[in-house]
Formats: C-alpha cells, structure tokens, sequence
C-alpha cells in the first residue's frame, strides 16, 4: 500500500525521495508518494520519476485498491528495479495552480452556502478555470456579483488554512449540514482529514490546499448556467490580487 505522504498538510513538497515496490512499461508503484492521484474533482499532479541510469514523465497518478500508480511515458533506459530508489519531482507550478483553485473551491462553496441555503453538489478544479454545481440554487446576475464580491471579501482577510486529520465522529459533530457529501465517503475512513479555514470553513478535503486565503489571489467569475431543475453551476478563474496589480 503506497503512503500517501502529502496528507495531512505537506501538500508543498514538491521533491522526495522513495522505494520502488513495482514498476511495467505502464506504471510505477512506490512505498510512498507526494504526487497527488486524481480524485474529488482535483486533477493528477504530472512531473518526473528519476533514477539510477534512467528517468520518465509522470502523466497521471491514480489510486488501485490501496496503491497509487505513476503512469509513465517518455522512459530514459532500463525501468527501476523493486527496492530502486528513486527522486519524485512534481510540476511545482501545476501543483500551486491547483492549490489556489481548490482553496478558492472551498470559499466560494462556504459563501453559497451562507447566503443561498445551496450545496456543492460537484465541483472539477483546472489550473486555469473551474466550477461548481450548486443545488437547490437558481442564482440571478446580481447573486453572482453578490458571490463574487462576498468570496474575495473572504480572500482579503488573509485567513490561516489549516489541514489536519480528526476522528470521523468528531467530523460529522461539527461539519455544517449541506457543507459535505460525507456520506460519499466510506464508513470504515477514520480519522478523517479536514481542511480548516479558522473560523470560516470546516470541510473534510482530500484534496491539496494553501496554507492562506491570500495566496489565492481574487476570484474571476465568468459564467453561471442552468444543469437542470434548481441546479445551477458557477464557473471562475483566479486573478492576481489588486495589491499585486498595484505594485506592478
């Protein structure tokens, strides 16, 4: 079973070392790993995989029945040996991109939530955009401009992001009715691992995070749409925040 050394709260390490335990043309399985698998909307950590008289491009990373496979392309030499070690490097800008888009995620799902009784039905983070789906929701143009200003309102107080992992039982204690799909995920998971925004937010995440709101920058809303009865998706971009701009 590879570790999954990023959680709780190394999710800026972007160089480590590990052990190989299995490698094919296809893949390689390591002991432990800081490259995040794709999963909760948050797309696969890509980089590179080195070792003693070769080297290969990670493409994707994704979870098999408790191990997390680095599916390679591009193979410099002979594929390393079960017991190899070898030098984990992930696409340090890729992973920082999704850190801010996920973070953003969780704000502007905390103020829906806030101020519209509406839950984040699904979500998918991209380096460059994302989007949620809201429900029940049926947002007017001036409830998008309110979201917009209220989420970068939150941004500017620069709050401390904290990532630790909490007894389940305590989770579902003090977890905001209609802030998680908690019954999404499998019972026996436990302790659970919880992304804090001090006081603001409290939702079980996987994903990977800031460790402050104003590392975000603002949130850009471009579009909001229709999927259906009472089902509405927002989707946004992050700008640099107007400080940046203004000392540019």
């Amino acid at each position: 079973m590879t570790e999954q050394r990023y959680l709780p709260d190394e999710d800026d390490v972007t160089e480590f070392e590990a052990t190989v335990e299995d490698a094919t043309e296809e893949y390689v399985v390591l002991d432990g790993t800081y490259f995040y698998p794709e999963g909760g909307g948050q797309p696969t950590d890509r980089g590179v995989l080195a070792w003693d008289g070769g080297a290969a491009d990670v493409v994707a990373v994704r979870k098999n029945h408790g191990d997390v496979r680095h599916y390679v392309e591009n193979v410099d030499g002979d594929l390393p040996e079960p017991g190899a070690t070898v030098e984990g490097r992930i696409d340090e800008e890729r992973r920082q991109a999704h850190r801010r888009m996920h973070t953003a995620q969780h704000v502007v799902s905390r103020v829906v939530l806030d101020e519209y009784g509406a839950e984040t039905a699904g979500n998918q983070i991209h380096e460059d955009r994302s989007r949620i789906d809201f429900e029940p929701a049926d947002f007017s143009d001036e409830d998008v401009r309110a979201i917009e200003r209220a989420t970068n309102e939150a941004i500017e107080r620069d709050l401390a992001v904290t990532k630790a992992e909490h007894p389940r039982e305590e989770v579902e204690e003090r977890v905001d009715e209609g802030r998680s799909l908690l019954h999404l995920i499998p019972d026996h998971v436990d302790p659970l691992r919880v992304v804090a925004v001090e006081e603001f937010d409290y939702c079980p995440c996987g994903g990977t995070h800031v460790d402050s709101l104003g590392e975000i920058g603002r949130v850009k809303i471009t579009n909001r749409e229709s999927k259906g009865r009472d089902t509405e998706r927002i989707e946004f971009e992050l700008r640099a925040s107007e400080t940046a701009e203004a000392s540019e």
